[in-house]
């Protein structure tokens, strides 16, 4: 189920059950799970294919919520963070995984032993997770997108000249999402066929699963990595 019908379907349980504790003649919690509802209906509405909108919440190029954002979407930021806790506290999977030397995906850092070591370079494919106070402003790069999604054919672009750029200077590449699964699988893949380590996007998808066997790449994924692959080659003619 993509983030729309995910949200969405929270969104009408919210509203059921406001209208169902408002029979029992309940008023403040009727009002706040209303709150609740109208929030996802606008992240179902906004995270729709046809939509596409993950700049909703402002998250800006240094990684950060504003203030407007962190309380107008308040419940759906909290949910998120709550959400990927105990996800990672129930997984055996490591927090990231070196694809090749120095190069490394995996999910968001929320701590110092999260990040991989050797002061990474970093790429947030994330919309919905801010950047981690760990995590240095001057070698981190933002896609912000949404989960289940994949980052325009542009922006793989753009990760893999910012990429490039901060492996010239020696330092070791960390590509996240939320869990190391989808997006930023789809941005590795890009970064390992620009740096040479696999012929082609599908070899360097293999090579990923090797390493990091729950990835979870999707038809869009792949479509946007055969539109990017298709746009370096003609330029590189």
């Amino acid at each position: 189920m993509g983030i729309s019908k995910a949200v969405g379907v929270v969104g009408l349980a919210f509203f059921f059950a406001a209208v169902y504790l408002k029979d029992l003649s309940m008023k403040l919690i009727p009002l706040s799970l209303l709150y609740d509802s109208f929030i996802a209906s606008l992240v179902s509405v906004a995270s729709h294919p046809a939509i596409n909108f993950p700049l909703i919440f402002g998250k800006d190029s240094n990684g950060k919520f504003p203030l407007w954002s962190k309380i107008l979407f308040f419940p759906f930021l909290f949910l998120v963070r709550v959400y990927a806790f105990f996800k990672r506290l129930k997984s055996r999977e490591p927090i990231y995984n070196e694809i090749s030397e120095g190069l490394y995906v995996g999910g968001w850092p929320s701590s110092k032993k999260h990040l991989p070591p050797g002061d990474p370079a970093v790429i947030d494919c994330t919309c919905e997770l801010p950047r981690s106070s760990v995590v240095s402003e001057d070698a981190y790069l933002c896609l912000p997108t949404w989960d289940t999604r994949a980052p325009q054919p542009s922006q793989i672009e753009t990760a893999v000249r910012w990429a490039t750029k901060m492996w010239a200077q020696k330092k070791p590449i960390y590509v996240h999402c939320a869990f190391g699964h989808g997006r930023s699988v789809c941005v590795i893949c890009a970064v390992l066929v620009t740096l040479g380590v696999t012929e082609d996007w599908k070899a360097a998808e293999k090579l990923v699963r090797e390493k990091r066997p729950k990835i979870s790449m999707n038809a869009l994924h792949r479509k946007h990595l055969e539109e990017w692959s298709k746009i370096t080659h003609l330029s590189n003619r």
